[in-house]
């Protein structure tokens, strides 16, 4: 935790992926992780100036507190019915598996350029 807490803002794309790679790992943990990332995500493309501003420092710092905080996710118990709430936009996908009012687990996903043209019904 401590690690996390003092990481410093990244520099460049590759310390930006570094980053990312960490979060993403324990991105079924911390809601609206796609929401938070993407102006991260996006200075990792190529042909994109890396031009660091406040979107990026907030999201950045979002990330770092989501994943110091313990997670409220709860373990599945099996007994009872399982829901799966599922959206979908032109910026991404998220879904969110619940076992009565407890959340078990988060789920998004970025959609890629060529996705972003499917209507919302095709995705």
């Amino acid at each position: 935790v401590e690690a996390v807490k003092n990481w410093v803002s990244p520099t460049t794309p590759i310390k930006i992926r570094q980053f990312l790679g960490l979060a993403g790992y324990y991105r079924r943990f911390i809601k609206d992780f796609l929401k938070i990332a993407k102006s991260l995500t996006e200075l990792t493309q190529k042909n994109k100036n890396y031009i660091w501003e406040e979107d990026q420092e907030l999201a950045f710092q979002l990330l770092k507190q989501k994943l110091c905080e313990a997670p409220i996710l709860a373990l599945p118990e099996g007994n009872d019915d399982f829901v799966v709430y599922c959206d979908a936009s032109h910026q991404g996908l998220g879904a969110v598996l619940m076992e009565i009012e407890k959340v078990i687990a988060y789920a998004s996903q970025q959609l890629k350029p060529n996705e972003e043209n499917y209507t919302t019904h095709d995705l």
